[in-house]
């Protein structure tokens, strides 16, 4: 079982460390941070609830700027400690002869050892070991074990909980206000409990926090105006143990079957049960989370996704079933972006249909939740239909930021990032691969009906005919790629038809209307009367899905209309320069310049259709639209966009090496390794101290469990096409399809053996290029599959 080991202490890498040993349940996460530090430039305690934000405004550069944060909530993890004739001990002021810190991922568990140095022969070894609940989403624990060495004398412990914390992760969101929770209260509950209650001052989300205390010495407590204190002290003797533990509850207003989240923390944190207990019920839920999302593949890569896995359960596990919420881009592991809910959901859901299915379905409840929201927003620029906003938040309004800093000029600059229309072709996209992969049709015909209807609306809406091309064509959007914002010189901002929005708006009209035809006559009805939908318009939807315009230049698609006429940039020059080029487009800002002039990419545009679209599919579109798009011409747009992208965003190396894994199989590992190294070398360059990059890590889960399989959840039916990497050529996987559990996949040497646990269920079709078998429950089939040692066929690449 993979353990996450940090050796020594390096300020510098603090950041870091926290980040990727951030403990959390899908409900609640705490970073890495070391009990006894505060928040400084070094360290950066934070504690984070999904789904509870607040909004604030700040005077920036001139203008009011307002911002909907994921809230900082009160610091549980204070302890700490000093000799009675001494200062509080840090690794930042005192000499240390050991600093260790371990992270279990089989059973969710953070372990620390420090051996300060106290002079004269002195040393006292502070061992700690600490949980967020998995079974109880309410509970977290902190044990610490102090052991003299050489010496014997009194040690100081005091426990806090901590409400004077403010969001201050991010160093270029401190000009903005921070302090995000008002009327902080304190006391005492029993003579081994105190409360601290607040509540956030413009969302007015009431928090409860209680902690008990427990060790073989009197507690006593010191609570003021922000901070519930509690003091202790230890006699220590050479060689004998002393246990401190710190337990927690915390409960929010957003909570369900609660009154008060001050009472309901006080009474849990009063029922709960010492600390080896609730580490026995822990291990028990870690356990069944891991037989569910079973990954086996060897070596350095699978220590890697398995720790990716860890992550990705810390935010998105069964619990976060029961609540409204989204997938925050970040994690709960850090204040980047605000824990704002972009469309990294693209590459979260696929991993969870297979795995959580009910996690899958409750995140898109959030996007149904907030279609009301979405038909205001496009009713607001005269448009029919639904219209997600790029960034989401507590409400669905558009919560990206008006201004962004460029950290290399120190200026603030328009941010047009609201104008990446694509989000709902995201959102359409997961509804109809949840149902293919659950086959939750109550789903389909409900609630993702209504979604995907009101979304394909807005795109027929958007269309406006071109006499000049005869085409459709989208004006005034955002790709993908993010570094386009508008034409060289233009007034104003916005790009005409980017290629990847106008092909995925035609694939969801088309799978609107695909719906409409086989939805029972009842719910079409209904559906019809409420949205007012009328065969006139689902005519419009036909005929936009075919005539949406797909721009070309040189022989490739081109990313939007007018790309090729860009200038081309030289790569070298300014690598030479900066070496280091992923945010080309600060660099260039710095110089007074702008990569709008450029053929230049942040990460995969045109190329994420690739990564969408099975092969088959991705052909069958352009057909739709009237364009052939053979291999010859698809190998030339990878290489012509592979050639001109900077990767300054996780994503871009994961889509590449999904869409290489078929197109050009020899370069592909490379951009896998790029894309496994992401967060735990941060390759961004200290963006991973700020919180993880989900989307990422679930793509790289996903690049395995999807994309070197080449599985896709169609027709009632497994389709598996193996693309085998010499790096990755064996490996195996667990999967949940529609009724059965534990279904086992495994690839190895050229052969596929399929398991399907007894049940009740039907057997499970299987679809391989050359034939097709039936598993039923209970049995194993191995298939020889087709020889892959020849040169790979280039075409587009990916499961649908």
């Amino acid at each position: 079982m993979v353990r996450w080991e940090y050796e020594g202490y390096v300020p510098a890498d603090e950041r870091l460390r926290e980040s990727l040993c951030t403990l959390g349940n899908g409900r609640f996460a705490t970073r890495g941070a070391l009990p006894e530090c505060a928040a400084d430039d070094v360290h950066y305690p934070g504690t984070y609830v999904a789904g509870c934000y607040d909004r604030l405004s700040t005077d920036v550069a001139g203008h009011r700027v307002e911002n909907e944060d994921m809230v900082n909530l009160p610091n549980w993890l204070p302890v700490r400690f000093r000799l009675s004739d001494g200062d509080w001990l840090t690794p930042d002021t005192a000499p240390m002869q050991e600093h260790r810190q371990i992270l279990h991922l089989a059973d969710g568990t953070l372990e620390r050892r420090t051996r300060y140095l106290l002079g004269a022969g002195r040393v006292l070894d502070v061992r700690q070991h600490r949980l967020v609940h998995m079974a109880d989403p309410h509970l977290a624990a902190l044990r610490t074990e102090f052991t003299a060495e050489g010496f014997a004398g009194d040690l100081e412990v005091e426990a806090v909980l901590d409400g004077s914390v403010r969001n201050a992760g991010v160093p270029r969101y401190r000009d903005l206000d921070g302090r995000h929770l008002a009327r902080v209260r304190t006391g005492t509950a029993a003579p081994d409990m105190v409360w601290l209650r607040c509540r956030t001052r413009t969302s007015d989300i009431r928090i409860g926090m209680a902690a008990r205390l427990t060790a073989d010495a009197p507690v006593s407590e010191g609570n003021g105006p922000l901070r519930a204190v509690q003091r202790l002290n230890l006699p220590l003797t050479p060689g004998r143990t002393r246990t401190v533990d710190k337990t927690v509850a915390l409960h929010t207003s957003r909570d369900p079957a609660i009154a008060d989240p001050l009472e309901a923390a006080v009474d849990r944190i009063g029922d709960a049960p010492g600390f080896d207990a609730l580490l026995r019920t822990h291990r028990i839920a870690w356990d069944q989370l891991w037989r569910r999302t079973a990954l086996d593949v060897p070596g350095k890569a699978g220590r890697i996704l398995r720790l990716h896995l860890f992550h990705v359960l810390q935010t998105l596990s069964p619990h976060t079933a029961d609540l409204d919420v989204g997938v925050p881009a970040r994690g709960l592991h850090g204040e980047a972006y605000r824990g704002h809910v972009f469309w990294d959901e693209l590459f979260v859901l696929p991993f969870l249909d297979l795995h959580f299915p009910e996690v899958s379905r409750a995140l898109l409840r959030y996007r149904h939740r907030r279609l009301d929201r979405a038909c205001a927003a496009a009713r607001a620029i005269g448009r029919r239909g639904a219209m997600y906003p790029w960034q989401s938040a507590a409400d669905g309004r558009e919560e990206s930021q008006s201004l962004h800093l460029n950290p290399r000029s120190g200026r603030w600059l328009p941010d047009h990032s609201h104008l990446q229309r694509h989000v709902g072709s995201a959102v359409a996209y997961n509804v109809w691969r949840y149902c293919e992969a659950s086959g939750d049709t109550e789903f389909r015909h409900t609630k993702g009906a209504e979604m995907l209807l009101q979304i394909a609306r807005f795109w027929a809406d958007s269309a406006t005919w071109d006499d000049r091309l005869e085409r459709h064509r989208i004006r005034g959007v955002m790709g993908p790629d993010e570094y386009h914002d508008a034409y060289p010189g233009a007034r104003g901002p916005g790009l005409d038809d980017n290629a990847y929005t106008n092909v995925t708006a035609a694939w969801v009209l088309a799978r609107a209307l695909e719906l409409m035809d086989t939805l029972p006559e009842p719910r079409r009805r209904e559906l019809t009367e409420r949205t007012g939908l009328e065969d006139t318009e689902l005519q419009r939807w036909e005929e936009v899905s075919r005539t949406l315009h797909v721009p070309f230049h040189d022989g490739v698609v081109s990313q939007f209309e007018g790309y090729g006429d860009l200038a081309e940039l030289d790569w070298d020059e300014y690598r030479r320069r900066y070496g280091d080029i992923r945010r080309l487009d600060r660099i260039l800002e710095a110089e007074g310049d702008t990569v709008n002039r450029y053929k230049a990419s942040k990460q995969a545009d045109v190329l994420m259709l690739g990564y969408l679209f099975s092969p088959t599919e991705l052909r069958s579109l352009f057909a739709q639209l009237g364009h052939e798009l053979d291999e010859e011409t698809w190998a030339r747009t990878v290489d012509h966009y592979l050639r001109r992208t900077s990767h300054g965003s996780t994503l871009s190396g994961l889509v590449h090496g999904w869409v290489l894994a078929r197109a050009r199989r020899a370069d592909a590992w490379t951009f896998v390794q790029e894309t496994l190294r992401g967060d735990i070398a941060d390759v961004q360059g200290g963006t991973t101290g700020e919180g993880i990059h989900l989307g990422a890590m679930a793509g790289t889960l996903d690049l395995v469990q999807r994309g070197l399989t080449g599985l896709e959840t169609r027709d009632g039916a497994l389709w598996i096409d193996p693309v085998p990497l010499p790096e990755l050529s064996s490996y195996g996987m667990s999967l949940r399809y529609q009724g059965h559990w534990g279904v086992r996949l495994w690839l190895r040497r050229g052969r596929l053996e399929i398991t399907v646990p007894s049940s009740d269920e039907s057997p499970i079709d299987i679809r391989l290029p050359d034939r097709a078998v039936c598993v039923e429950p209970g049995q194993t089939c191995v298939l020889v599959l087709p020889d892959h040692n020849g040169p790979p066929a280039h075409g587009p690449t990916g499961p649908g």
